[in-house]
């Protein structure tokens, strides 16, 4: 399909919306505009691949599935440039009585004047140009994580947000727990004493990708160039076009960014931080795949906030894929500790307890958050914000899936311009931190036993790189190298616009 010109896509958007800020809700449909009763138009950007190997099953589809639970919701539209995912659900769809209107374009679902409001589950690098376009165009978007591919594009789906008053919510549905809150409410407390650090854990077992001699062609129902977007149209040197996009940088953001930023982002709710981490680093590495993959597979990230920090741990690599190689901390193979003065909360929005600082369980806090029910509430908080048109209903607003996202981007920046070091060398580095050491000797701890000699194949240590929230830029030392890979170049016409500026 051959693109549309995005002047033309643009004054097609301005016209049918009408005016920049009046979804059709705003314009007298319904018996009462704008009240709780009025259905809700919903186009599904992005519905994702139910079979690719090492994904989850469409993360659209899954989101599809969710709406459908939610009373008020109408899926009005569905896109994709892969024919395929688009023939499956429009199947779906029917066998549910419903006749969505399908696009291989997202730029025609911006144009169709009956839709009120986009859920986009794009490639990470579709995210930014998805959401200002449909800013643009007078809807408002449900954008799934991670917020932004880099740090410049979370900057303009901010502000685009804001210019264009949009509702914008992120697809970080932990935001939405009810047991979280009340464990970070008591934590805030003191109940346990002043929170001293915080701990991010994806523990998650992948296998290699594989490799290729000579380039894969896409899938035939695939629009290929569409499918790029603002990324390079160049040849697919992997096997599988969908999912895989995760390890390679100019798709996707690793492990740090797919699900590290979900743990990531509760962490610093819990930590009550209001900005991005003043400076970053990171031990990592791409290690046993021998792959074509290029994102680190095990990541230790240290997020220097004060007065507590945040470490997140990324463990990919286990010896025949086994559930429990890639090790566990306080118990946990995934999910977040909470460590304080007096003890530590151990768990996720699923359920957790509080622990003595021996480890011996102070308070059982029992079950949480129903995952099915947590992700309907958060889709439903939105839904009320694009009703109500207050910012105030949604759970998780653009500047914090921003700020959340962008310590993803500052520690795979600094992973992106390290360079090989020894243990020796990576020991004396954390030398000051305990609580770094400490992860680093446990992450090299879980190599050996996944068959990685660090001694052998080095791990990459990463500078200290420091970030001005406010200029929106890396500052000092490696400043000029951070801020290159904190901004793509574009291709036409799937430039973001800079909306920042001036």
């Amino acid at each position: 399909m051959k693109p549309i010109p995005r002047r033309s896509f643009l004054k097609g958007s301005m016209t049918a919306g009408l005016a920049l800020g009046m979804p059709r809700l705003m314009l007298g449909a319904g018996s009462q505009a704008g009240s709780p009763n009025d259905a809700v138009n919903v186009a599904v950007i992005g519905l994702g691949s139910t079979t690719a190997v090492g994904g989850v099953g469409g993360r659209g589809h899954q989101l599809i599935g969710r709406l459908r639970e939610i009373p008020g919701v109408k899926i009005v539209a569905l896109c994709d440039a892969d024919q395929e995912h688009l023939d499956r659900e429009l199947k779906a769809a029917r066998d549910h009585g419903e006749t969505p209107a399908s696009y291989r374009d997202l730029r025609e679902v911006f144009d169709a004047p009956d839709v009120d409001a986009v859920v986009i589950a794009l490639p990470n690098h579709w995210h930014a140009l998805a959401t200002v376009w449909a800013c643009q165009a007078g809807k408002d978007v449900y954008i799934e994580k991670p917020f932004s591919y880099d740090l410049w594009e979370g900057r303009q789906m901010v502000e685009a947000a804001r210019k264009y008053g949009r509702m914008v919510q992120v697809g970080t549905q932990r935001r939405s727990s009810r047991f979280l809150a009340d464990v970070f409410g008591r934590l805030d407390g003191g109940e346990i004493g002043d929170i001293r650090f915080a701990h991010a854990l994806v523990y998650r077992p992948r296998e290699s990708l594989g490799t290729v001699e000579t380039p894969t062609p896409p899938p035939r129902t695939v629009d290929y160039d569409l499918w790029c977007g603002p990324a390079p149209n160049e040849p697919l040197m992997r096997k599988q076009l969908h999912y895989e996009w995760h390890w390679f940088w100019d798709t996707g953001n690793g492990e740090m960014g797919n699900n590290g930023i979900h743990v990531i982002d509760i962490c610093r709710w819990a930590l009550g931080q209001d900005r991005t981490p003043p400076r970053a680093m990171s031990i990592g590495g791409r290690f046993a795949f021998h792959d074509c993959g290029e994102t680190a597979n095990t990541q230790i990230a240290l997020l220097d906030f004060e007065p507590a920090p945040l470490i997140c741990e990324v463990r990919n690599v286990s010896a025949g894929n086994e559930a429990f190689s890639t090790g566990k901390f306080r118990g946990l193979n995934g999910g977040i500790v909470i460590d304080c003065e007096g003890g530590y909360f151990a768990g996720d929005s699923g359920g957790g307890a509080f622990y003595d600082r021996q480890g011996k369980k102070i308070e059982d806090l029992g079950e949480g958050d129903d995952a099915g029910a947590l992700e309907r509430a958060h889709l439903s908080s939105f839904l009320d914000a694009v009703r109500s048109r207050k910012a105030g209903d949604l759970t998780a607003e653009p500047i914090e899936g921003h700020r959340s996202t962008a310590c993803c981007h500052v520690a795979n920046v600094s992973h992106r311009l390290g360079s090989r070091e020894s243990p020796e060398a990576i020991r004396e580095a954390t030398t000051g931190n305990a609580e770094l050491a400490d992860a680093f000797e446990r992450c090299r701890s879980y190599l050996s036993e996944n068959g990685v000699d660090l001694d052998e194949t080095p791990a990459t240590l990463g500078p200290w790189v420091t970030f001005d929230e406010e200029k929106g830029q890396f500052v000092g030392d490696f400043a000029d190298a951070a801020n290159k890979l904190s901004r793509r170049d574009y291709r036409k016409p799937f430039e973001v616009p800079d909306l920042t500026s001036g």
